[in-house]
């Protein structure tokens, strides 16, 4: 079934819904539609949302200035290693606009980066945290954080919880890499590892990623089959009905994520 969705002005998007196919390999997600790769408009370059994001970055690197240094002291003093932690990203993937698919992989190593990245997966990014865990925490192979992660440093716990560690991508915001609002980036080898069972998490690339988003707020972090397919929908729900007020709720619903630091690990 096709059916259509506004969003900015000028901008429509046909739609083709999929949510049986994810029933049928036994998922649960949130009670929106789930839709598949054939989103007609990558919804990038939309004038009001670089506005927002370039003059929001500017605001909060100024004001926020003293919490960045305290939180490099903070790194630097507490455990040995960098203070910034760097790491390459999938970004927006202006491709998916009706263009021709490939599905060769790149499997060669370089500069420790993941370079197992699908060709249409999306623009790569290096992507700017604080460092939250010890130095060497993958040793060569990509791990997702888990719950009492032993890696994680103290001063890690709190910058994490309190999503202090997120703030150097506000600098990548600046850059165009990504938005202060919109899916979580994710690496190329988590990518792949999820594409198997879920074809349609690709379908997320339509926008740049965002430091926050509507999968952020309402489900935390996650690193399951089942919790990716709840964020797939909740992103793609925020794809569909992206506008300046939708932006600024979900940056009001952050502040009080930061307060509580749900979903945190």
């Amino acid at each position: 079934m096709t059916i259509y969705s506004g969003g900015s002005p000028g901008v429509s998007q046909k739609l083709e819904i999929s949510s049986a196919a994810v029933l049928d390999r036994g998922f649960s997600g949130p009670s929106v539609p789930v839709v598949s790769e054939r989103l007609d408009t990558v919804r990038d370059g939309i004038f009001w949302k670089r506005l927002l994001d370039v003059v929001a970055s500017i605001i909060a690197l100024a004001l926020l200035w003293p919490v960045l240094i305290a939180a490099s002291l903070a790194v630097k003093l507490s455990s040995r290693g960098s203070v910034l932690f760097r790491q390459e990203r999938i970004g927006v993937n202006r491709r998916l606009d009706n263009r021709r698919r490939s599905n060769l992989y790149r499997g060669q190593e370089r500069r420790g980066k993941d370079r197992r990245v699908m060709v249409n997966y999306g623009k790569t990014f290096t992507m700017y945290k604080f460092r939250t865990m010890v130095a060497d925490a993958e040793k060569g192979r990509p791990v997702w954080a888990q719950k009492n992660d032993a890696r994680i440093t103290r001063v890690g716990a709190i910058l994490r919880r309190t999503r202090i560690d997120e703030l150097p991508q506000f600098v990548n915001v600046l850059r165009g890499d990504m938005s202060i609002v919109g899916p979580r980036p994710e690496r190329a080898f988590f990518i792949a590892k999820i594409d198997k069972d879920l074809p349609e998490f690709k379908s997320r690339l339509r926008t740049k990623p965002g430091i926050t988003g509507l999968a952020q707020v309402e489900l935390g972090y996650t690193n399951t089959v089942d919790g990716m397919n709840k964020k797939l929908g909740f992103d793609l729900e925020y794809i569909r009905n992206l506008t300046p007020v939708e932006d600024l709720r979900i940056l009001y619903r952050t502040v009080s994520v930061v307060i509580t630091g749900k979903g945190a690990y």
